[in-house]
């Protein structure tokens, strides 16, 4: 029977002093502070030493296999193209902890407060260009001892997601009733937009590549939280970065990010009607994705309680307005949508 991690001997700070104990940290009396987590079950602190040297460890919810462990499996696969991602310094699968480098606090959208124009377009590009280089060497380096290769985005995925955020932000945050035939409605856009979407170019996707998950250290970007890394649509990872909940980036320079992605590639730069019908494709993989953050967002106010994420709700309904009414096709859904969601209309 698997300990429980919350309470008795197996608690957070018995687990880390074990853990300091076994690495032989513990004789440095290291601090350990608390850090601020994720939307996950995994907790963060960071460990400091006598000279200030920092590393952070992660706690997860249960023990583990290293060897099995998708954020180390993902962590080597990153490592190999190469990616800038935390080293792993140390594990132990017992007590459920990872030993990472600290690249410290600033987020790529913590940053961006105090950046200055060029530096804020200058980072963006250097984001656009780790994503390049995911997609290209993600395609050459592609096998199934790599945990990626083995899942996707595919119809029922999609779905599922569009269904959560009918469950968790319509019906438990916002309070709707649906009537079972706006339910068969919903339904149907869902069937159009989850085809669509996963019958597009699959390539690998870190899935959850915003501002929040790109860290600046020393001057560069790093990547975080990457271990649900699957194949997916190819426009996935990129709807992520600049139709990003967590903050704003204007209309021209999303234009221009997308000119630079689609310009950094191998291929020669596409036409104009490539180029319009990409964005066409971009724009239905930003209403899925942003329909599920709202889910998520929807969830973790209505169900687990913690009101955090209220704050990002407006952008990502805005975002989600304005491509419900850029393409003639999503009419309908915008009519069933706006009924429920005020914001919408």
């Amino acid at each position: 029977m698997t300990a429980d991690f919350r309470t008795g001997p197996d608690a957070p700070r018995d687990r880390i002093e074990s853990f300091l104990e076994r690495s032989g940290l513990a004789g440095a009396w290291p601090r350990v502070v608390p850090l601020t987590g994720d939307a996950s079950d995994r907790r963060y602190f960071r460990v400091i030493s006598q000279t200030g040297r920092s590393r952070v460890l992660a706690l997860h919810a249960e023990p583990f296999s290293f060897q099995t462990l998708p954020f180390a499996n993902v962590a080597r696969l990153f490592t190999r193209m190469p990616l800038p991602v935390p080293a792993i310094l140390g594990h132990a699968d017992d007590l459920g902890i990872l030993l990472l480098e600290d690249l410290g606090d600033v987020t790529l959208q913590a940053h961006l407060g105090a950046a200055a124009p060029t530096e804020h377009a200058a980072l963006y590009r250097d984001a656009v260009s780790l994503l390049v280089r995911l997609q290209a060497r993600g395609r050459e380096l592609a096998s199934a001892s790599y945990l990626p290769y083995g899942v996707a985005f595919d119809q029922e995925k999609l779905r599922w997601e569009l269904d959560y955020f009918v469950r968790h932000f319509v019906e438990a945050y916002r309070g709707a009733q649906l009537t079972a035939g706006a339910r068969e409605a919903l339904a149907e856009e869902w069937t159009g937009i989850v085809d669509e979407l996963a019958s597009e170019p699959r390539v690998l996707c870190h899935r959850d590549y915003h501002s929040r998950n790109l860290m600046l250290h020393e001057g560069r970007l790093y990547i975080i939280d990457f271990q649900d890394a699957r194949m997916g649509p190819d426009t996935y990872d990129l709807v992520s970065l600049l139709r990003d909940s967590y903050l704003d980036l204007p209309e021209e320079t999303v234009e221009e990010l997308i000119g630079h992605f689609l310009c950094s590639g191998a291929a020669p730069a596409p036409g104009v009607a490539a180029r319009q019908e990409f964005r066409r494709r971009f724009d239905v993989m930003a209403l899925q994705r942003n329909l599920k953050a709202l889910g998520t967002f929807g969830y973790h106010a209505a169900v687990r309680e913690n009101p955090v994420y209220i704050q990002y709700i407006p952008r990502t309904l805005r975002y989600v307005r304005t491509n419900l009414l850029r393409h003639a096709r999503f009419a309908r859904l915008h009519g069933l949508l706006s009924a429920p969601i005020e914001e919408l209309r």
